[in-house]
């Protein structure tokens, strides 16, 4: 009985000590609850509210361009599309919504890479892929001897070709994974805007609340009112799937595009992408703290690209077009014009520097057909150099002036000049004793080699050796062609502008070259500028190819106001006397317009009353077949014609140059046929 007692007596007390306990628990509880409650309770509910905020931009339309009569040469199609933003979606979520959308719309699978389905394949089939790694590599990662990208490499190479074969129903799947992975957070991405049906369309929009992150939009794509005309020169926009250039990545993040942005990547496009490309409309979207979308908002509504005004007259470009094209088929029926590929013409407002047309056309071979076919390369009129020949005349008798080697009425024998242990260099014919104006006109060749011997000052006799006491010569000469133009940077309002090369040898005989236009080379587009700078009076003017920019209009027929004109711009002046201007000018106009003028016999009846500069250059072949021809290009001649009309007060200069026209002596006479049917050609459709 007593130990029955005993055991009686402990239990309440236990039980107690229990009942004790878990009072002075429930009571420290209660304390901290209301301390969180009363202490940090609007911290907590502020985090309940919490909210996070990130914006989506979406890209505007580009700006369109204009030709000078605000004709559209290049415009923007809207065409249906289908993105895809990454709100923060997991690799199933993802997948999850990619599957879906397989079902709604079908997609190319030709960009799907050997990578791509092998990654996919680790996605779709995670335990088979861990069953790859061994375990001695899992002892090696746990030892940190391999790294996470080591282990999943090791799946990658694993996966057998046999394991990689899917129905066409999981490329279309992983296609559009693809898309939805290649993206970045918050940021649009296409997954389709190409070829996108009306019922595609219309069920994906139908669909979209069980499809998180889809959307349906219009995207737009470039469209050409004038075909491929000077398509060259308009140049290219990435497409959706480019993004923005490695070289270039910092610059354009750094003005707030995103990563795969399409942007201009070649001539006027890229040269005026900061005016073209506009500003993107800007969404907010506010999620909680699950990831749900709260809220949205509309930041900014966007701003399509300012548009471009050419200078280029569009009517007057194709007719030029088409001249360079009929006369270029045609000089390849002559003898000796096998390697005869191209020919180029600029026109050029001298008192502005407006580029009115710029034409180059090419023959290349059609590799599907193999046959002979005519391509535009507008571009060649400044991103191409070759020798010009005796067009440079004019600039020369200018230094000589200005370096005091001739002044007005001196007078040359035109007798051949033989440098000792060199061939004889002389004119084309004997043409007497010549002043500097027949010597434009007559196209001297001997009256600028003396010339160059006074401006180098060196004594020269007959076959005996020739050397110059001023060792700057070479520089002199190149230095005042440059202020023309000629081997220098035009400033043309495009990338990739060429000078030209300049020959690297100092012997006389080289510098005689260089004053008749044989030794540097030179584009069409500086001789445009020198021709102008000529027919000005001496302001070498820069040459543009935009006018004008315009805010983006709000109806698609209207134009919009003009946000900034292009003003003209004298790069320098020639520094010569207004005598010696008009000297040369004098000459320029005997050369078509005066008997015996080496271009009179196709410009002496023009009613325009034209005046310029002809030239042909002996020059060795460097086109796309020079491989054929070892080490020693065959020699072919070049020709270049240069003008400016009507010679009292012009308001049209011109540059045309056919490289390797001929091989041999039977001239085709290229360069002024093209000359004078487009001079023709304007004044026709000026007076129309």
């Amino acid at each position: 009985m007593e130990q029955q007692k005993k055991k009686k007596s402990h239990f309440p007390f236990r039980l107690n000590i229990l009942f004790f306990s878990v009072f002075l628990l429930f009571s420290v509880l209660i304390l901290r609850l209301g301390f969180v409650q009363i202490v940090y309770g609007e911290n907590f509910k502020r985090d309940l509210d919490r909210k996070e905020d990130f914006t989506i931009s979406n890209p505007v339309p580009r700006g369109k361009m204009y030709d000078r009569d605000y004709k559209v040469i290049v415009d923007n199609i809207p065409k249906k599309a289908i993105t895809f933003t990454n709100e923060g979606f997991s690799q199933k979520e993802m997948l999850s919504t990619a599957e879906k959308l397989a079902k709604l719309i079908t997609k190319n699978t030709d960009k799907v890479t050997d990578r791509n389905k092998r990654e996919f394949w680790i996605m779709k089939y995670p335990k088979l892929a861990d069953a790859k790694i061994t375990d001695k590599e899992i002892a090696l990662y746990e030892a940190k001897k391999l790294t996470d990208k080591d282990i999943y490499k090791l799946k990658l190479d694993r996966i057998t070709d046999n394991e990689l074969v899917f129905t066409n129903e999981e490329l279309e799947v992983l296609a559009i994974y693809r898309e939805f992975s290649s993206g970045y957070k918050f940021t649009p991405q296409i997954v389709k805007n190409e070829d996108v049906t009306e019922k595609e369309f219309a069920i994906v929009s139908e669909n979209l609340q069980f499809l998180p992150g889809v959307d349906t939009t219009t995207d737009w794509e470039r469209s050409y009112a004038f075909e491929n005309t000077l398509r060259s020169v308009l140049g290219k926009v990435t497409k959706s799937d480019e993004g923005l250039p490695a070289e270039q990545l910092d610059y354009f993040l750094a003005r707030g595009y995103s990563l795969n942005d399409r942007i201009g990547k070649s001539q006027l496009e890229l040269q005026y992408e900061d005016v073209l490309h506009g500003t993107k409309s800007k969404i907010k979207n506010s999620i909680d703290k699950t990831g749900n979308i709260i809220e949205t908002n509309v930041i900014s509504g966007g701003k399509k690209g300012k548009d471009l005004v050419l200078t280029i007259d569009m009517n007057l470009q194709m007719a030029i077009d088409k001249i360079v094209e009929e006369e270029l088929w045609v000089t390849k029926q002559s003898p000796g014009t096998k390697l005869t590929d191209r020919a180029y013409v600029v026109l050029m407002d001298p008192r502005t520097g407006e580029v009115l047309t710029m034409s180059g056309k090419k023959i290349v071979k059609n590799k599907e057909t193999g046959r002979s076919e005519m391509e535009d390369d507008a571009l060649g009129t400044f991103t191409t150099t070759y020798n010009v020949g005796s067009v440079v005349k004019g600039a020369t008798i200018l230094t000589g002036y200005k370096t005091g080697a001739i002044s007005p009425g001196t007078s040359f024998d035109d007798a051949g000049i033989k440098i000792k242990d060199t061939p004889i260099k002389k004119s084309y014919t004997y043409l007497g004793k010549l002043n500097e104006l027949d010597a434009l006109k007559k196209s001297s060749n001997v009256y600028m080699f003396q010339t160059a011997i006074r401006i180098g000052k060196g004594h020269y006799e007959y076959d005996q050796p020739l050397n110059f006491s001023n060792k700057n010569a070479f520089e002199d000469i190149r230095n005042s062609f440059a202020s023309f133009g000629l081997g220098a940077r035009t400033g043309i309002d495009l990338p990739n502008e060429q000078t030209g090369l300049k020959g690297q040898s100092r012997l006389p005989g080289y510098l005689f070259d260089l004053v008749i236009g044989q030794y540097d080379t030179y584009s069409a587009m500086q001789l445009a500028q020198y021709a102008s700078t000529i027919a000005n009076g001496g302001y070498r003017m820069q040459p543009h190819i935009v006018k004008e920019f315009r805010e983006s209009a709000v109806e698609s027929i209207e134009l919009g106001t003009v946000a900034q004109e292009i003003h003209p711009t004298v790069l320098n002046t020639i520094d010569v006397k207004k005598q010696w201007m008009s000297n040369v000018q004098t000459g320029f106009k005997k050369v078509m317009q005066e008997p015996g003028g080496t271009a009179y016999n196709f410009f002496g009846k023009a009613a325009y009353s034209p005046a310029g500069k002809t030239g042909t250059a002996e020059a060795f072949y460097d086109g796309p077949l020079r491989s054929n021809y070892g080490k020693e290009p065959p020699p072919v001649m070049n020709l270049s014609l240069i003008g400016y009309a009507p010679s009292a007060n012009p308001e049209v200069a011109m540059a045309v140059l056919v490289p390797w026209a001929y091989e041999g002596t039977v001239d085709n006479r290229a360069s002024l046929r093209i000359g004078k049917r487009v001079l023709d050609t304007y004044f026709q459709m000026k007076n129309q």
